[in-house]
């Protein structure tokens, strides 16, 4: 059995998790795939049921699943800068490190049909595809952090902080990836200014001996902000550190239109979470316009790298592709076009992957 630990959270995550289980389901009884759920609470939902975002005994059914499906989580009746007092978002920070997620995978690709929708002119973005890898449980995220006070006044510091180890595996799977796809790699840092930058660059070139039929470039942070809208079609696979995948990764999302189009993938030591890029939109929650296409496509990287089914994935990105060639999508994809329920998208795929 494939167990897959089901975790819907916030906002507008039950309603995308509920289409993308439909494909599963479908997908499952078709091809026997072996699929079996177990669902939990996660972000606000936990809190307020519980106290705190994610407990215990849901962390360790993570552990001890094959894959996660995680909605989103989040939203404004959960804010808070109460030192101590519990924010969904913790949630996603403890599962990152008690799972192990050490590698966030976030693909980008344009759409043809939609490259009107981004504020970037088509010839720019003319056959992008790009797959960040972002570093996700070091770096200064996860350093020491504090504030205090001295003959000055106060202050506060956070502390940039990574093991060799923790730059080889990103590395590495940096250059796997590559493998499988234009074989070019970009490790962006900050090496003209900061040391673990400096340590990032050395450590990478090390690994690169191990993967000599790859293209190794290395990129300033601040270079790479500016290309990846000048000209994103240099890219390949971007390797980069913590906080610098974060930024970045929501810069390349402007690129495709919509983030309801980017899905990622976080490979851990224990198991791995698919999830879509997106916040829980607590706005659009229960009324049926939410997007469901980066979740679905998040469950498609979940069957290639959790299960090895890479027909059964890229059958379901086929689907979603051709439901965007099709105008077959929600409010934000729409323009001045006739848009679709989240439900009605949902089924569209079903339907599409029925025929095929």
């Amino acid at each position: 059995m494939k167990n897959i630990m089901i975790l819907p959270g916030d906002g507008i995550g039950p309603e995308i998790v509920n289409e993308t289980i439909k494909i599963l389901d479908y997908m499952n009884s078709r091809y026997e795939l072996g699929l079996s759920y177990e669902f939990g609470d996660i972000g606000g939902i936990s809190i307020d049921k519980y106290g705190i975002p994610l407990k215990d005994d849901v962390l360790e059914k993570c552990k001890n699943s094959c894959a996660v499906l995680l909605g989103a989580v989040g939203g404004p009746k959960w804010d808070t800068t109460v030192p101590g007092k519990p924010r969904p978002e913790d949630a996603l920070l403890k599962a990152r490190k008690e799972l192990g997620l050490f590698a966030n995978l976030r693909p980008v690709k344009i759409y043809k049909t939609l490259m009107a929708a981004s504020t970037i002119k088509e010839e720019v973005l003319e056959g992008v595809d790009i797959l960040v890898v972002r570093e996700l449980t070091g770096g200064i995220y996860f350093g020491e952090k504090n504030r205090l006070s001295d003959s000055k006044g106060e202050y506060a510091y956070d502390t940039e902080k990574y093991y060799k180890y923790e730059i080889e595996r990103i590395a590495r799977v940096g250059f796997k990836s590559a493998r499988l796809r234009g074989k070019k790699v970009t490790s962006v840092d900050k090496a003209n200014v900061l040391e673990s930058s400096r340590f990032w660059r050395e450590t990478v070139k090390n690994i690169h001996k191990e993967f000599e039929d790859i293209e190794l470039n290395h990129m300033y942070v601040d270079n790479t902000s500016m290309q990846l809208i000048r000209n994103p079609r240099q890219f390949d696979v971007i390797v980069t550190s913590n906080m610098f995948g974060d930024i970045l990764t929501d810069e390349a999302s402007v690129i495709s239109g919509s983030m309801g189009l980017l899905p990622s993938a976080s490979i851990g030591l224990h198991t791995s979470v698919f999830e879509p890029i997106h916040g829980s939109y607590p706005q659009a929650a229960g009324k049926n316009i939410a997007n469901p296409d980066a979740t679905i496509l998040s469950a498609a990287m979940m069957f290639e790298y959790a299960f090895n089914l890479m027909e059964e994935g890229a059958l379901i990105r086929e689907a979603v592709e051709k439901s965007i060639e099709q105008g077959i999508v929600t409010i934000d994809l729409s323009g001045e076009g006739k848009s679709y329920s989240t439900s009605e998208v949902g089924k569209w795929i079903v339907d599409y992957i029925n025929k095929k």
